[in-house]
């Protein structure tokens, strides 16, 4: 019998699929179609950059290793590349059959720079001597520097360069520059590709030559390359040169445009196996520009509005965080429906209170101008106790982490690069007011990242509360990080890798029992991602036992749904939609006492056994009433939503006769508009008086 587990890999290209499949709905907005295309190639760069790459370096290690669904490496890649082939070609489809005649009507049509008249010619002609010619670096490729001199993820024009004689051929390539806009906007309406205008006029660039031949290509390196952390005496110089091999790695994959001789002598320079090769004819190289084009001025009626967030009912802005907190003790936002600009102004009051004596956080993932590390320098520049882990191996941003957290070690702020051996996931700020000679900790602890950019569009859950037994908590889990103690004795809060996986095992065990004894017994879990085999186990063996359990999960399931015994009580919906489901909610029915929580962490192992994470208990009886709120609607989406089947694959949920229209993320942004409306019309209609201060 074949385990019961699907591959994780194989999962998360479903989940990519289901993103595909938005940019394939006909309902949708054009550009928000575009933008979800190329949003399945950004994730595909990073699912070759680290899963590939890892499996290709397990390969060479330990080639008969077996996962969790039978597969041996070999099997994995085989069937890995079979599956992304497929779905490349979708992409190839949507974009050459559907996309491109849309963007046509709507005006936006993609141009050949040859197709064009003379006046358009000549405007692109000067944009790229003024704009673009100044921005490239040729360079010479030769079978001792190709693997080397290449840079990942970067398009690059490939060309052949004969002065007279063909055995003077040489080749040369131009990447593409960072700086410019892969669409490049022509008069009259449309676009050219970057690509297309540099291939039209770079001849000047060499002069007295001629270029007999030209392709686009594109390759993508291993990126899974660890830290040494044993042997590291300067952590920070370690994450330096994990980034510079980066550049240097071997390659995973190599993206073409043409099926050329050219093409060949680079794949013959790179020795590259044909396996990894990916050619392109009919979508753009790097679909992840296009996100350039999906948000092009001017276009606004060819996308969804987006959501701006509504004012919290509870967060006068009259009155100090601090205060309101004392009063409601409890405050739970729900992002992007209600806006993070709370989130940055209780760091931001932190920074500037008098009362405030010191302030301590946790950043994985910031925004590039970031509020709340502006503000964080600010408070220590000010003098305040100021203690920052700043997570260097938050993978793709170790370069912006390490500038950030050098900023603030210039500012005063105790600053630490993490734990050794683990990655620090958790989200938690604790700030410490003197009140009246006495300390009182206020404490904000989130499922998504201290990131103001992607809080706009990534669903999360913000939590700040005043209470005794969180602060106290907070203060074990930053003494334990910046001491070297034990992540133990704590009142509240539940850490990873300690306690949360043998906490939700319990949890979900508890259920269990009570279905055994004929009591009702739920689970209700939203999260990113399931692939712990020890949770899928305790799940299976609560299903077998009548437990009714709903996942929402809207990426890898490595979970197998069906009719077995062990999965027949189990649904496994995901929903994509415009916001990116980030938030993770645990809800376990306990008979009647409802017990949720919200976490930083997925029920996954790296989660679960390899992160420091924090699962908290939500225990005010309005945000809990909330939470679960939201868990349920999730399962009312017929929109948006789809079912994960025994395979992996994915079913869209589909309205049935006689039922309403039910969208999740609209739902969830009605809510929240209609409870800040009623708040602003209760507050316009009291009357507050001036008192004398005492």
């Amino acid at each position: 019998m074949k385990p019961p587990y699907i591959n994780r890999e194989l999962s998360w290209l479903e989940f990519n699929q289901r993103v595909l499949n938005q940019a394939l709905r006909p309902d949708l907005p054009l550009l928000d179609r575009v933008k979800f295309l190329a949003i399945t190639g950004s994730n595909l760069d990073e699912f070759f950059q680290v899963r590939i790459a890892g499996l290709h370096t397990l390969h060479k290690s330990a080639p008969t290793v077996r996962d969790p669904a039978g597969l041996d490496v070999g099997e994995q890649l085989a069937a890995i590349e079979k599956r992304v082939r497929r779905f490349k070609k979708d992409q190839e489809r949507l974009f050459q059959k559907d996309l491109l005649p849309g963007l046509s009507a709507a005006g936006l049509p993609l141009h050949k720079v040859t197709d064009l008249h003379s006046d358009q010619i000549h405007q692109l002609s000067q944009h790229f001597e003024n704009h673009i010619s100044p921005l490239l670096s040729p360079l010479l490729l030769t079978p001792e520097n190709a693997r080397q001199i290449i840079p990942s993820l970067k398009v690059c024009l490939a060309l052949t360069i004969s002065h007279s004689e063909p055995s003077d051929e040489r080749i040369v390539i131009i990447p593409l520059p960072s700086t410019t806009p892969r669409s490049v906007l022509v008069n009259e309406g449309g676009f050219v590709l970057l690509e297309d205008l540099i291939a039209h006029f770079c001849s000047s660039l060499f002069p007295g030559e001629s270029i007999t031949a030209h392709t686009t290509f594109r390759l993508t390196r291993n990126t899974d390359i660890p830290a040494n952390e044993d042997e590291a005496h300067d952590f920070a110089e370690e994450i330096h040169q994990v980034i510079t091999a980066r550049g240097q790695s071997f390659p995973v994959r190599l993206q073409t445009s043409q099926d050329n001789n050219l093409t060949h002598q680079i794949i013959t320079l790179l020795q590259l196996d044909l396996h990894k090769v990916f050619l392109t004819k009919h979508a753009p190289l790097a679909l992840a520009d296009l996100f350039s084009l999906a948000l092009a001025d001017g276009f606004n009626h060819l996308r969804s509005s987006p959501i701006h967030g509504s004012e919290s009912p509870t967060l006068d802005p009259t009155h100090s965080i601090f205060h309101i907190l004392d009063q409601e003790q409890d405050i739970t936002l729900v992002h992007p429906y209600q806006t993070y600009r709370p989130i940055v102004r209780f760091i931001e009051e932190a920074s500037r209170d008098p009362h405030v004596l010191a302030i301590k956080q946790t950043l994985y993932r910031t925004a590039k101008n970031s509020q709340i590390v502006d503000a964080l320098i600010h408070a220590a520049k000010s003098g305040k106790q100021v203690t920052v882990l700043v997570e260097l191996k938050a993978r793709f941003d170790e370069a912006h982490n390490l500038d950030r957290a050098e900023e603030l070690r210039k500012a005063g702020a105790q600053v630490l690069y993490g734990v050794k051996g683990l990655k620090t996931h958790a989200k938690i700020a604790l700030v410490i007011r003197n009140e009246d000679g006495h300390l009182k900790r206020y404490v904000h602890l989130g499922t998504g990242n201290y990131n103001e950019l992607t809080a706009r569009f990534y669903t999360d859950i913000s939590y700040l509360t005043c209470r005794p037994e969180f602060g106290a908590d907070a203060s074990i889990f930053f003494n334990a990080i910046t001491g070297r103690t034990k992540l133990e004795n704590f009142r509240a809060l539940i850490p990873a890798p300690t306690q949360i996986k043998h906490t939700l095992i319990n949890l979900i065990e508890e259920e269990t029992a009570r279905a055994l004894e004929g009591e009702e017994a739920h689970i209700t879990a939203k999260m990113n991602s399931l692939e712990d085999l020890d949770m899928i186990n305790a799940l299976y063996a609560a299903s077998k036992a009548g437990v009714q359990i709903r996942l929402n999960i809207r990426g890898i399931c490595c979970l197998k749904t069906g009719e077995r015994k062990e999965a027949k009580n189990i649904q496994v919906i995901s929903i994509v939609d415009q916001q990116l489901e980030h938030m993770r909610i645990f809800h376990f029915h306990q008979g009647g006492d409802h017990a949720v929580f919200i976490s930083s962490a997925d029920w996954m192992t790296r989660n679960l056994e390899k992160r420091v994470e924090l699962m908290t208990p939500i225990l005010d009886p309005s945000s809990k009433k909330l939470l679960i709120n939201i868990l349920a609607s999730s399962f009312r989406d017929n929109q948006n939503a789809y079912l994960i089947q025994t395979d992996g694959s994915s079913k869209p949920i589909e309205r049935k006769k006689g039922e309403r229209k039910f969208r999740m993320q609209d739902h969830l942004a009605q809510l929240f508009e209609r409870k800040a409306a009623a708040a602003a019309q209760a507050r316009s209609s009291s009357l507050e008086p001036h008192l004398p201060k005492t």
